[in-house]
């Protein structure tokens, strides 16, 4: 296993090897055309021409490559002992049916939602 220099000396020494690298874990509806392109935008712009769906790469891969049951997120409150464990597949479901409820309140693509999380 890699360290953290290792990696990071990797980064510094070749980062358009490194992020390529790194994006082929990554499903890809559309690849992308160059890994860093310094032209577009006006600081560049990383993985151009590429589209991917991230609510897929996070949860529904997993449970479509058998890992249904597995953890997606633990937490664990020191502050109020709460824990709690939520498989890939809870966790999708979830979040479906939240995707439903905003449907249901006429969100489309492209709109922009904001959900207030207080700190509690």
């Amino acid at each position: 296993m890699e360290t953290y220099r290792d990696l990071h000396a990797k980064s510094v020494a070749d980062p358009e090897g490194f992020w390529a690298a790194a994006a082929a874990e990554i499903d890809w509806i559309k690849p992308f055309d160059k890994v860093f392109d310094p032209e577009l935008g006006g600081f560049g712009q990383w993985f151009a021409g590429a589209e991917c769906n991230t609510c897929y790469n996070c949860l529904d891969r997993h449970v479509e490559r058998g890992r249904p049951g597995q953890p997606a997120i633990i937490y664990d409150s020191p502050i109020t002992g709460a824990k709690a464990t939520y498989s890939y597949e809870e966790t999708l479901e979830r979040v479906n049916a939240m995707a439903a409820v905003l449907s249901d309140q006429g969100v489309t693509k492209g709109d922009r939602v904001i959900i207030y999380m207080p700190m509690i």
